[in-house]
């Protein structure tokens, strides 16, 4: 009696264990921007700033914070590519555009801890990339006279390529 109790109870456990809500994968895919698509996304954020005469950096990340394009305009800074990277990092990272992040984490925020996150940059400029409802990659722009500015270039260069996102 008792050995038939416990081979129900194994059996119990094992399909509890087999349905899909229980199932965890050794792998999984993901859906990552071709490094065409992250240039387009670069030159045409640089070449809207560059249009309204701001010289800037433009970096595309992948949804891991990895760099997959980055292009500097001739007479941007040499900080420029440092900050669009960590923008665009900081965007993919927390999933927000910088120029939220900056209001969230300002001093004595809920959020303000975030600030001293290595390679976060609560700075306007940062803007996810997302399609699909997943987070694709990251744009940061850095050199135009303000965040909001640098914003709206990121965001020309991921209205330049949306329509090739979507799925």
């Amino acid at each position: 009696m008792k050995t038939s109790k416990l081979v129900a109870l194994c059996c119990l456990l094992m399909a509890m264990g087999t349905g899909p809500a229980f199932a965890e994968d050794a792998t999984f895919d993901i859906t990552v921007m071709t490094p065409e698509t992250a240039i387009k996304v670069a030159r045409v954020a640089l070449e809207t700033c560059r249009g309204k005469g701001y010289q800037v950096a433009v970096v595309v990340v992948d949804r891991m914070g990895v760099p997959q394009a980055m292009v500097r305009d001739r007479y941007a800074g040499a900080h420029t590519p440092d900050t669009a990277f960590r923008k665009a990092w900081t965007a993919v990272s927390f999933r927000e555009d910088t120029l939220a992040l900056a209001e969230m984490s300002g001093p004595g925020a809920a959020m303000s801890g975030a600030r001293d996150i290595t390679n976060a940059l609560m700075l306007g400029g940062g803007v996810p990339v997302e399609a699909g409802g997943s987070t694709l990659g990251g744009v940061g722009v850095s050199g135009a006279p303000g965040g909001d500015l640098d914003a709206e270039c990121a965001l020309a260069g991921i209205d330049a390529v949306r329509a090739d996102l979507e799925f």
